[in-house]
């Protein structure tokens, strides 16, 4: 999808902590372009893993790890909205 807006994001599986809805709201009304990477951003500032707690196998920090989680997941829904 190369153009148009994000008009609303329904949340199937979500964060335990609570991220992902409180992520979800500031995308609505922006660029399709841009969202993938706001969500990833946002669920980042709305994480409350810690984040010094580095993990051996990825090389990132729980709160790296969440914010690729769903950049890729709604990257995912948005392609599948093209098809």
């Amino acid at each position: 999808m190369d153009g148009g807006f994000v008009t609303s994001v329904r949340v199937i599986r979500g964060a335990p902590c609570g991220a992902t809805w409180e992520a979800a709201a500031p995308i609505v009304g922006l660029p399709v372009a841009t969202a993938a990477r706001e969500i990833g951003l946002q669920t980042q500032f709305f994480c409350s893993a810690d984040p010094a707690g580095w993990d051996p196998l990825h090389g990132k920090s729980p709160v790296h790890f969440a914010g690729k989680v769903h950049h890729q997941a709604l990257a995912r829904a948005l392609k599948k909205l093209d098809s």
